[in-house]
């Protein structure tokens, strides 16, 4: 049996459904490891963890339902480069999820989660290059493009209002993510969606009177939203998306 148009059988979605609640059970164990700097596999994991803790089940079917919809997306086309881009989506999910999660109740983003990323991100990108080099470079470039962006906001912001606009951590994210989204320079448009949420959030905490001016806003998990956005929406439609964004809706092309 096939879903819709799609040439993978359902059975590799029930499988791929069951390896995202496993990989669910781990991101909830690394989110409680990491900002504490402990290890993620250790045999807590198995004494502790699995016998005491209980079960964050939102959190297990958000990163089954993710896997599921990223193998529906790209069971369309059997490219080896698609097939790339599908297996280091499934790495980079549960990552973006501790990010989002610990970022969001600790404003924090865990040196060691980030080093992850960025490790992963180089690993994809030479198994890339394999297959054609100019999109291995693409995506270095990408790593470079991203942590630029907000290092020189943050430089910025630090000169003009004497403190750091965007935490250097938020800087050590985009360099990895650059990395994951360097091909036609997507970081650009994770950069971009997550500064249209990020003011948008802002504004509304701010006329709702539910932040004040000077309190910090976490902006670790706007980029997660940006960045499954552009894991899921295509590039084409992006595109379009934005220019009517930053031209008021007078763009038509």
């Amino acid at each position: 049996m096939y879903i819709g148009e799609s040439n993978i059988h359902i059975v590799f979605f029930i499988v791929v459904g069951l390896l995202g609640l496993l990989v669910g059970r781990i991101t909830d164990w690394a989110i409680i490891c990491l900002p504490d700097e402990k290890r993620v596999f250790s045999k807590d994991f198995f004494k502790k963890y699995l016998k005491i803790k209980k079960s964050n089940y939102i959190l297990d079917f958000l990163i089954a339902g993710i896997y599921i919809l990223l193998l529906f997306l790209k069971s369309y086309n059997d490219s080896i480069l698609s097939t790339i881009d599908l297996v280091k989506y499934m790495v980079l999910t549960p990552m973006l999820i501790a990010v989002f999660v610990i970022d969001f109740k600790k404003q924090i983003i865990p040196n060691r989660l980030n080093l992850t990323i960025f490790e992963a991100g180089l690993i994809f990108a030479l198994a890339t290059s394999l297959y054609q080099v100019n999109l291995g470079i693409d995506m270095l470039i990408g790593g470079l493009i991203g942590a630029g962006i907000f290092l020189v906001i943050t430089l910025i912001g630090g000169l003009i209002a004497g403190k750091n606009a965007i935490g250097f951590g938020d800087v050590k994210l985009m360099a990895g993510l650059g990395i994951f989204f360097g091909q036609e320079y997507r970081i650009v448009m994770v950069a971009l969606i997550a500064f249209i949420l990020g003011a948008i959030t802002s504004v509304f905490l701010l006329v709702t009177k539910k932040k004040k001016k000077d309190e910090y806003i976490a902006f670790g998990p706007f980029i997660v939203i940006a960045s499954f956005i552009v894991m899921t929406v295509p590039f084409e439609t992006l595109t379009y998306c934005l220019f009517k964004v930053f031209t008021l809706g007078m763009y038509n092309g």
